[in-house]
């Protein structure tokens, strides 16, 4: 695994919060992004900071336990520690991206799960992305609910609040969470407007899956009523154990 130098990590995080308020996936200070720079090290957005409008140096270093290494003049994000506990659990992710983009958050505020098989690009590149249950933003209720799917999944819509996405590096994550946004697009035209999708067979399925190890992604899960979903159904419906 290759970690982002500290000055890339600075400089990437700055560029996606200004791409993310530019996109109008976050409003006013809402979202944040982080970057793993070494196993138990990780460059995160501050509190309070338009993402359009952040610098540099006002982003903060953090050990995974939490502990302050470097600051501007602002705090962490309280929901900085949902970033540490997906790293904690997920020794293979660099990156996490978290925003409100619209679409995404509307089936987040529903409790839909983005989990149908019917585009192929999804699948692939992000996989299904669950919906966890509401916690408080910024309580420890929050990390917690999304424990569980940092390793077999790459995304989830966390309850009335929008995605998040983590990566085996930073702009993996901020593509993935283009696509949570891109994939929920077309499941509300094909599901709300239009009315109608062409499901996927399990034989395209299958194929998908396997294009999908060959790329090197081990997560992502299977669509909602494939063969090859096994006990993913239950961690997307929120019965994980």
């Amino acid at each position: 695994m290759t970690y982002l130098s500290d000055s890339e990590a600075r400089r990437q995080i700055v560029e996606i919060g200004r791409r993310m308020y530019e996109k109008d996936f976050v409003a006013a200070n809402d979202g944040n992004i982080s970057a793993r720079v070494s196993p138990d090290e990780v460059w995160t957005t501050p509190t309070g900071v338009s993402k359009g409008f952040m610098r540099e140096e006002d982003l903060v270093k953090v050990k995974l336990d939490g502990t302050i290494l470097e600051r501007g003049g602002l705090g962490m994000s309280s929901e900085a520690k949902m970033h540490l506990r997906i790293y904690q659990e997920n020794s293979q992710a660099c990156g996490v991206c978290h925003a409100h983009p619209p679409v995404s958050t509307a089936f987040s505020i529903a409790g839909i799960a983005l989990d149908q098989a019917i585009y192929p690009e999804a699948l692939v590149t992000l996989g299904i992305v669950p919906c966890v249950h509401y916690e408080t933003p910024g309580s420890a209720g929050v990390p917690d609910s999304v424990a569980p799917y940092a390793r077999k999944f790459n995304a989830v819509l966390l309850g009335n609040h929008g995605p998040v996405a983590w990566g085996r590096t930073l702009t993996e994550a901020w593509y993935r969470l283009k696509s949570i946004e891109h994939y929920a697009k077309i499941l509300m035209y094909t599901g709300y407007i239009i009315g109608r999708a062409n499901a996927l067979t399990d034989e395209q399925i299958a194929k998908l899956l396997e294009i999908r190890a060959k790329l090197g992604t081990t997560a992502g899960g299977a669509p909602y009523g494939s063969p090859y979903v096994t006990n993913d159904i239950d961690i997307i419906h929120g019965r994980f154990e």
